[in-house]
């Protein structure tokens, strides 16, 4: 059992027989009142996100996910097909269950399938990706890493703002979490 205030962003959790993963937690105190827990809440078999609140004391039962390292082989209407590298099962997982991790992985890219009991419920991305700019304006010269910056689409169709020295064909190393530029890989 996990108490609400325990919760953080990442962590799964069930209730009601959902099974939720925390996108966003925060404590909130009111003027007057007691403090309460306000949180993003993602239904992970259904791909719905909410935000709802909990008082801290709140006790739920917090949900044991195991991580398989897989290979992502192709995506295929609206399925995403997925490897297995030790026992090369296949796992097809709806698009829109994984819509954002996909985001950030290219075809044969190693990522962590995850698992609670046998239900295949989601993919886990490395912290950073390496990306190559598929699309963006023309580089302005005597642009400096301090400028506004601009949009770039990524292979994988990412949209990310990056510094206005920046073409098309550079690779960038992108942090998953924050879908933000790092540097230049």
């Amino acid at each position: 059992m996990v108490a609400a205030n325990e919760l953080k962003a990442g962590m799964t959790f069930e209730t009601d027989g959902k099974l939720l993963r925390v996108l966003e937690a925060s404590h909130h105190k009111p003027g007057k009142g007691n403090t309460i827990m306000r949180m993003k809440l993602r239904d992970v078999r259904s791909g719905s996100t909410f935000d709802t609140s909990y008082r801290p004391e709140e006790k739920f039962d917090q949900a044991i996910i195991e991580t398989h390292n897989a290979q992502y082989l192709y995506k295929m209407d609206d399925t995403a097909y997925f490897m297995d590298n030790e026992t090369y099962d296949q796992y097809e997982i709806p698009v829109a269950n994984v819509e954002n991790e996909l985001k950030f992985i290219l075809e044969n890219a190693e990522v962590k399938i995850q698992f609670f009991g046998s239900e295949v419920i989601g993919v886990q991305v490395p912290t950073t990706v390496v990306l190559e700019v598929a699309e963006t304006q023309p580089s302005i010269k005597g642009a400096t890493v301090t400028g506004s910056g601009k949009p770039a689409i990524m292979e994988t169709g990412l949209v990310v703002n990056v510094p206005d020295f920046i073409e098309v064909g550079q690779k960038l190393e992108i942090n998953t979490e924050t879908s933000a530029y790092l540097k230049r890989a």
